[in-house]
């Protein structure tokens, strides 16, 4: 299957659909074959830099790829998937699936009667210090997850639980790989009518518990992921790519070290080097793009049905459900109209 060249092209020419459509050029596996917008200046913008035709409507690129990815509005993710995926063409959706779950079940029914590739752009899957952590094979207790950056003037028509918090929704969920038990969530909005800033906490059926804040006003860019677990403690940082894992040092066993020198009476806590009792390592990272490795899989699973991309658009869509519980907890959840300040 690898002398498969796969036909793809771009719906939306905006600043993912240009991201996509420049890692899509640089693949060997694939032809980059069309640039799609309603609007037609960027349509032809991005076509000319990539030696691609230009189009303003999708209808006229079917029969002409195999694949496509989807990067436009979320309120036009069903409509547009829904016209490909009828017509056999594999379809990369970027996140979220799309503007709420009973579309996202609407869009993974699609694929499976039409037996049809469908993945979820969720690149963060494919960063490497996330896939360092998946080789790992860690069974985590607790997770905690912080994901804050200044206000993008862009995704306003979703609120930051579908714009950034999704993201890490859909890594706790590959990680915690358990049905969720119990959201708790508390919202802000400050900008628009969306919420702008969010913490939610969700409980696991096999006992694991996530705390996960998202914001898109802060005053810097932080990407930080912390892991609990029986085999390790790991802190990971998305935005550096780096990461370290820290183990009792399988050497020493420190309750056993601890009691005997407590029994020798010469126990000195300020005296203890604790990295010495600890084997700390720096997580091993491949520094490859996010949406490349996507692509990758997401053209393999086109040119071979034995395999799957990334994420699934059924993955896609538990983020998806996961959000909503998330969006209906904050809903929930009852402010004071009117707060005194001199109180």
């Amino acid at each position: 299957m690898q002398d498969v060249r796969v036909r793809t092209a771009v719906v939306g020419a905006g600043k993912m659909g240009a991201i996509h459509a420049k890692v899509y050029d640089q693949l060997p596996q694939c032809d980059f074959v069309a640039a799609v917008d309603i609007n037609a200046a960027k349509a032809q913008r991005l076509a000319d830099k990539y030696s691609c035709s230009a189009y303003t409507d999708c209808a006229d690129i079917l029969g002409k790829v195999d694949a496509v990815t989807i990067a436009t509005p979320t309120v036009t993710h069903l409509t547009l998937a829904k016209a490909f995926i009828k017509n056999k063409v594999a379809v990369l959706i970027e996140k979220p699936l799309a503007a709420n779950v009973r579309e996202g079940k609407k869009i993974v029914s699609l694929a499976r009667k039409n037996n049809s590739v469908v993945a979820a752009g969720h690149s963060e899957r494919c960063n490497p210090v996330v896939q360092a952590m998946k080789r790992l094979a860690i069974e985590p207790k607790f997770i905690e997850a912080n994901r804050i950056s200044p206000y993008p003037f862009r995704s306003t028509d979703v609120g930051v639980v579908l714009d950034v918090m999704i993201h890490d929704i859909d890594i706790i969920l590959s990680l915690a790989a358990s049905k969720i038990k119990r959201v708790d969530a508390v919202g802000v909005n400050v900008i628009g009518e969306k919420e702008d800033i969010c913490n939610a906490r969700i409980v696991f059926d096999n006992g694991c518990i996530a705390n996960i804040t998202a914001s898109r006003l802060a005053l810097k860019t932080e990407r930080r992921v912390r892991v609990f677990c029986r085999q390790a403690y790991l802190s990971v940082d998305y935005f550096r790519k780096s990461g370290i894992i820290i183990k009792a040092d399988p050497n020493i066993n420190v309750v056993k070290w601890i009691q005997e020198h407590k029994e020798s009476g010469d126990f000195n806590m300020t005296a203890v080097n604790w990295p010495d009792l600890l084997h700390i390592e720096q997580l091993d990272i491949d520094d490859k793009e996010p949406i490349r490795l996507e692509q990758e899989a997401f053209l393999k699973a086109v040119a071979d049905r034995t395999l799957t991309p990334e994420v699934s658009a059924e993955e896609g869509l538990a983020a998806l459900e996961c959000a909503q519980k998330i969006l209906a907890s904050v809903k929930k959840h009852k402010w004071n109209e009117q707060i005194d300040y001199g109180a």
